[in-house]
């Protein structure tokens, strides 16, 4: 067999001809090398998998707060479903471990005030992705957040609040994984009178 019968051949004969040829042909140097020097250029999932969001974290300057544990009769910070991760309630802990709480009013707790600890909820959720994945490359989409503001009865500014969370998620994530569907609801009250609670799906990268 030489080398001008392989145009007759269907591309999967030419394969296994060309591999018979690699094989016993003169041409099995060249031709077996070339392949192999090409397979060991493509980098592995491993080292394709570079941890980028990190990185870029750091190059904003912040710092996550420690992943928080539950503070109730739950041991599931988050439920995984398939690729889909749902993400519980988190809460405003700041850097130090206090708490931002007290009902946004418009006052004494400003928007300012519930946009911060929107802020901090969302950071908390990044933490917590960052413990239970170990690489937050992992995450092909933030596909929603719920967030409940603690609100005075005439405060009608909830959305506000709550873009401090949605605004510090696309800030590490880029809009195309960080762009969400979101949901901003007030209530009077809040467990440990905090000022919001934020929860989130997210979707994972296939393995």
């Amino acid at each position: 067999m030489g080398f001008s019968t392989l145009s007759h051949l269907p591309r999967v004969s030419k394969t296994l001809a060309t591999a018979f040829l690699c094989r016993n042909g003169p041409y099995s140097k060249t031709v077996v090398t070339r392949p192999l020097q090409q397979q060991q250029q493509q980098p592995s999932l491993t080292q394709r998998r570079m941890v980028h969001v990190e990185k870029h974290i750091e190059s904003l300057g912040i710092t996550l707060p420690p992943a928080a544990a539950p503070r109730a009769n739950y041991n599931i910070v988050c439920q995984a479903s398939g690729n889909m991760l749902y993400v519980s309630g988190h809460l405003p802990f700041q850097a130090d471990g206090t708490l931002m709480t007290g009902r946004i009013d418009g006052k004494e707790r400003d928007v300012d005030y519930g946009y911060q600890a929107a802020r901090w909820a969302g950071l908390n959720i990044v933490a917590t992705l960052q413990e239970q994945l170990g690489d937050l490359d992992r995450i092909e989409k933030i596909v929603k957040v719920f967030g409940i503001v603690q609100s005075s009865d005439d405060f009608k500014s909830q959305h506000l609040v709550m873009d401090g969370c949605s605004d510090v998620l696309m800030e590490i994530f880029g809009k195309e994984v960080g762009y969400h569907a979101r949901s901003a609801i007030g209530t009077s009250t809040l467990p440990l009178d905090i000022s919001v609670e934020v929860e989130a799906v997210v979707q994972l990268k296939p393995e």
